[in-house]
């Protein structure tokens, strides 16, 4: 089973979870930019975690065997501190960097004034830039939350169908699978989607534009979740073809749109032993 999690935040995860997740068969991440964890004070910490996913954490990631890409964008949890909009300036240097395959995380955490200026500016960046877009739907009130999403989506100068809109769950996915987006779960140990319900949404509205994640990060959760959705799959009756469409096929046919997809599994394979020798040496 080949996995490709389309969204997963490395930057809080160790050394061992790369091993853990190259040997369940992942391949490939990507790691959109988020929340830090606690209020960042100046701009200048955007640039400094920029650079560090598109310099140190390809780097890491390689030694296990795994390619990684990144998404980058003003977060919409911190879209609300004034603080940190100047890094909306700052952007258009990243967006043109070969690893960055979508702008984002963009979208809604509390739905505020702050939120919609920032999601719209970095649509118009995404469009600009020639870059779909990763869509985070609010922790509450998401239904309301998508149907402004993709209001101000149809405003914006990028198509509904360069859009992946995630953490969706059982309330949302028609409504985002209807506009034409492409479709985003976020698989959790205690909250979002688990894997049963995962399977009962694929079973209701097939693996068309379906992209599974773990969105692991600080808190608790599992980089091992998009395997546990394969196997799950596999044990509810669907196809191996469904699950390589799911978990590997889909996040490739998505972030391709951005002409910068580099994936070279046999020799990532290849590299793993050595670079896992480089990095227990430097450690």
């Amino acid at each position: 089973m080949r996995i490709f999690d389309p969204h997963i935040h490395m930057t809080s995860r160790t050394t061992d979870d790369y091993e853990a997740m190259y040997a369940a068969g992942v391949r490939a991440v990507v790691e959109p930019a988020f929340w830090l964890g606690q209020p960042r004070t100046s701009p200048a910490s955007f640039v400094d975690y920029f650079d560090s996913l598109l310099g140190w954490e390809p780097f890491r990631a390689a030694q296990y065997g795994i390619a990684h890409h990144c998404t980058l964008a003003l977060n919409p949890k911190e879209a609300n501190d004034p603080r940190c909009i100047p890094v909306l300036g700052l952007l258009p240097r990243y967006l043109v960097k070969d690893n960055v395959v979508a702008v984002g995380e963009i979208g809604y955490d509390s739905m505020t004034p702050a939120e919609d200026g920032a999601l719209a500016a970095q649509l118009e960046l995404a469009a600009g830039h020639e870059l779909p877009a990763l869509v985070h739907t609010p922790h509450r009130d998401k239904l309301a939350g998508l149907r402004r999403t993709l209001d101000v989506v149809r405003e914006s100068a990028l198509p509904l169908d360069r859009v992946l809109v995630d953490h969706l769950n059982e309330t949302t996915v028609k409504k985002a699978k209807d506009a034409g987006c492409w479709l985003g779960f976020s698989v959790y140990p205690d909250t979002k989607m688990d894997e049963d319900r995962m399977v009962a949404v694929l079973k209701e509205y097939g693996p068309e534009k379906v992209l599974v994640n773990s969105a692991a990060d600080w808190g608790r959760s599992d980089p091992l979740k998009t395997r546990r959705v394969g196997d799950a799959m596999l044990a509810a009756g669907f196809t191996e073809d469904d699950v390589d469409r799911v978990l590997w096929r889909n996040p490739v046919a998505f972030y391709g749109l951005s002409g910068r997809l580099a994936l070279d599994v046999q020799a990532l394979d290849a590299a793993t032993h050595e670079g896992n020798s480089i990095l227990r040496g430097g450690e």
